[in-house]
């Protein structure tokens, strides 16, 4: 898996708990994702392990390169048709 130097540097310090195995499974079968206004992608997936928390991942435009991950509070209750519905994935944004 490809991560910027923010990554490594800061993330990994910062939430040691997040495993490599679950930021993969976001990229390859995200719940929902969307391409932010600096070209970024944020993808969201949820993690059975980690007591069904979403895990959120940033991606740089390539939408490979891994730059942030952290455990969305407020995305179910933002989506609440996410937690059971996976065909209420969202259209990637243009």
């Amino acid at each position: 898996m490809k991560v910027t130097a923010y990554f490594q540097e800061v993330v990994r310090r910062k939430r040691p708990t997040i495993k490599t195995a679950w930021i993969a499974r976001v990229l390859e079968t995200p719940l929902e994702e969307r391409q932010q206004s600096d070209g970024r992608y944020a993808l969201w997936g949820q993690v059975p392990e980690a007591q069904n928390r979403v895990l959120r991942v940033i991606t740089l435009d390539d939408r490979e390169t891994v730059h942030n991950a952290f455990f969305d509070r407020g995305f179910l209750r933002r989506n609440p048709a996410s937690r059971t519905d996976p065909s209420t994935r969202g259209p990637l944004a243009p």
